[in-house]
């Protein structure tokens, strides 16, 4: 028996984080392409010193009583933290350790790509370009809305929301709003004004979500929600797809309650391929690309085992989760 602390990495990740690691710990990875099942998760993790985690796995007290008490730290390579109950960490003395900031750019980048290609109908577009139904005689045909001269309103003005904010406001909106908890210090740098969660949605003609999600604010975007949206507004969703009652958002599209969507998020993940929201023509569907950038992935794996290793040692993590 190695006398290496282990640990279990729940998906393939870049080799950056688990070179890293191996050079200090044994490690056990799932290797399929497809996420670890509940079962496969709670079998191969037990008698882990620390937990290589990614969002598509659930950290709760069954997960982390069948791990064992010699469990010492949860690194998860994500800065949601929906997946993992931090609460049932901090009372068994476990430390949680996650990845913000370095994937800030990609995320704002996929953001702003999203929003152009909702707002362009570059979906459609493409499908248009390949099955032959390419109408260019009509003057009207394909178009889409431009950004110039709109409202912009951003639900959540933390790193990300500013990080799209700046790269947004070159193309020339007249004006951004913003909601959170409370006034962001960092407004002032995208001269955003801050307004109620209604008076972001009544006054914009993009809303775009990048708030982190949690118990109070699950399925914020509702009926009431969409209705209160001007019918030409465009919604855009990139932190979770829980923040969204899908439902709700498919009869806001097929109803005309709003003018389209574009998502990075869903749920589930995979959204299966038969599922209604993919029928309609005014929603653009990503599978959760934000941060799949080589850049971030790279850094984000090898923070993960930064605080990997860290926990081991019982020293402060690079990047904790406050607890």
């Amino acid at each position: 028996m190695s006398s290496k602390p282990l640990v279990f990495l729940t998906r393939p990740s870049p080799p950056n984080g688990v070179e890293l690691l191996a050079k200090e710990c044994e490690i056990r990875m799932w290797k399929e392409e497809t996420p670890i099942s509940r079962e496969d998760f709670l079998k191969q993790s037990r008698g882990a010193n620390a937990l290589f985690i990614h969002p598509s796995v659930k950290i709760d007290d069954e997960l982390l009583d069948s791990v064992g008490t010699q469990l010492k730290v949860v690194g998860t390579m994500s800065v949601g933290l929906d997946h993992v109950d931090i609460e049932a960490c901090k009372k068994r003395g476990v430390k949680v350790g996650y990845t913000p900031d370095v994937l800030t750019s990609s995320v704002a980048e996929l953001t702003v790509g999203l929003l152009i290609a909702t707002a362009r109908k570059l979906k459609p577009g493409f499908e248009a370009a390949i099955t032959g139904q390419w109408k260019w005689q009509s003057g009207l045909w394909m178009t889409g809305i431009k950004l110039e001269g709109k409202v912009l309103g951003i639900v959540g003005l933390g790193r990300i929301g500013i990080a799209v904010a700046k790269r947004l406001k070159g193309f020339g909106f007249s004006k951004i709003v913003y909601c959170g908890r409370s006034e962001s210090s960092r407004a002032p740098e995208v001269s955003a004004e801050y307004a109620t969660f209604d008076d972001v949605l009544k006054q914009s003609d993009f809303v775009v979500a990048t708030c982190s999600v949690h118990a109070g604010n699950k399925e914020l975007f509702d009926q009431k929600a969409f209705t209160t949206m001007k019918k030409t507004a465009i919604f855009i969703n990139v932190t979770r797809g829980a923040l969204v009652n899908q439902d709700d958002l498919y009869d806001a599209l097929a109803s005309g309650e709003i003018y389209a969507a574009g998502i990075d998020v869903t749920t589930p993940e995979p959204l299966p391929p038969d599922h209604k929201l993919h029928q309609l023509p005014n929603i653009t569907i990503s599978p959760h690309l934000g941060s799949a950038t080589r850049e971030a992935r790279e850094a984000m794996c090898g923070l993960t085992a930064l605080n990997i290793l860290a926990g081991l040692k019982d020293q402060p993590l690079p990047s904790p989760v406050p607890l």
